[in-house]
């Protein structure tokens, strides 16, 4: 079987790809199609970054300046293991005229190394430190694409999205914390078409392996951590075992952990499926079936987690107490299990979303405001954008883009009368979902 995540099959002509590829990528950009050659992952690429609007033709932003950039860098995690990966990809990068990148979880790129000459050429398509490539902001790349899907994937010359960086090939893939599982960025190698073989994925998925092995011999203890935000399937991690959980057991343990002292069979059943549709024998079977998975873990009468649990929830709410927005914001991924509707989870996605608005909204920081602003969550939330207006300098050029949005936003809910800028009040803590969405541009 042919390895869905590598750019090309043993003996295939990447001049002849490169042209299938590219007719092929242009009629997706006229009617939205896209057929073979094209990869599955590769399609499924093009449709997320079609969806969030990234540019076919455009320049990647830089986000972190000099002066930001030093200071997270310097207390990233990645930062221990970029011995590793010099020690692994540097020789490989410098010798072969590539280029080694490690990013963020945000495709935010910290380091960029290797041929001199190389990344020169790199620049012109902004492939330096402190710019945004993940898929919202650059299309489909390796860094970007090994992000969204959490795997580690080659991305060939006319695949990815924008076509300025069509010339390039890279394989990337993604880094995890070895304790809680949670995703740490990604490790990238960027050159030429020769890179489109079999050897330089298999390659950084060694570094990354070998990098996670590298923190995790740091890794004091081991314990049950739950990943739950930005993801429709909960990561579940006890004591470095990973386990990815269905939605429904995603769920249990979202609610399990956020109920600690322990919950009732009948209780359980109504947040997870309402008060009218309560189903105990359901219920009973999924925790049956959760129980063979995570063993004793589960505890019954009342249903319970055997051992504490570190959850991104908590994290998120523990900054926010501590009046920490920065970490608050680095540590929220996204809305809790977004496809959920289960109403105990709804609840607890809606205050947590809620309270993480409001001490974004109280802090007045332009650059955390923008970064919510940027997100799927707050793209729409016209709080944010005039909150955003308010805080930058009455005279700056920079006003001119977020009052732009903001006067969009406000048309497109049907609010008339001044912006907030202007004085006229704007919508309160909850999101701006309450309002109707506006239509796509």
């Amino acid at each position: 079987m042919v390895n869905p995540w590598l750019a090309m099959e043993a003996g295939a002509d990447p001049v002849e790809r490169t042209r299938t590829v590219r007719r092929a990528h242009a009629a997706f950009l006229a009617d939205g199609t896209v057929a073979p050659p094209v990869r599955q992952v590769v399609a499924d690429s093009w449709r997320r970054s079609a969806d969030a609007r990234a540019a076919a033709d455009g320049t990647v932003p830089i986000e972190l300046d000099e002066s930001a950039l030093g200071a997270y860098r310097e207390g990233h995690p990645l930062a221990r293991a970029m011995p590793v990966f010099r020690e692994l990809l540097g020789s490989f990068a410098q010798d072969g005229a590539h280029l080694l990148a490690v990013c963020d979880p945000q495709g935010r790129l910290l380091w960029v190394e290797g041929h001199r000459g190389v990344r020169r050429s790199a620049e012109r398509m902004n492939f330096v430190v402190g710019a945004r490539w993940d898929e919202r902001h650059a299309g489909t790349n390796a860094p970007g694409t090994a992000l969204a899907a959490d795997h580690a994937v080659q991305i060939f010359a006319a695949e990815h999205y924008n076509r300025r960086v069509q010339r390039w090939t890279c394989a990337a893939a993604p880094l995890h914390d070895p304790r809680t599982g949670r995703l740490l960025g990604a490790v990238d190698i960027t050159g030429g078409d020769h890179l489109a073989s079999p050897h330089s994925l298999a390659l950084v998925q060694a570094t990354a392996r070998a990098a996670e092995a590298h923190l995790a011999a740091g890794v004091p203890e081991w314990g049950v951590c739950l990943s739950a935000l930005g993801r429709d399937e909960a990561l579940l991690v006890v004591d470095g075992e990973r386990y990815r959980l269905g939605r429904r057991h995603s769920e249990i343990m979202v609610l399990l952990a956020g109920h600690p002292e322990g919950l009732t069979g009948d209780r359980l059943a109504v947040l997870l499926y309402g008060e009218r549709e309560r189903r105990p024998v359901t219920l009973r079977a999924e925790l049956s079936r959760l129980r063979q998975l995570v063993g004793t873990l589960l505890h019954s009468r009342p249903y319970r987690l055997s051992r504490p649990v570190e959850t991104d929830v908590r994290t998120v709410e523990e900054a926010l107490a501590a009046g920490e927005v920065h970490a608050a914001l680095t540590a929220y991924r996204g809305p809790l299990l977004p496809l959920s509707e289960a109403p105990g989870v709804q609840r607890l996605r809606g205050a947590l979303e809620d309270r993480t608005r409001c001490a974004l909204l109280g802090a007045h920081d332009p650059g955390l405001l923008r970064e919510w602003s940027r997100t799927p969550w707050g793209e729409d939330d016209l709080a944010i954008w005039e909150a955003l207006v308010d805080a930058l300098p009455e005279r700056s050029p920079a006003r001119t883009a977020p009052m732009a949005t903001a006067d969009r936003l406000r048309a497109a809910y049907g609010l008339t009368g001044a912006s907030r800028t202007g004085a006229a009040p704007a919508p309160g803590p909850s999101r701006v979902a309450t309002f109707p969405q506006p239509p796509r541009p």
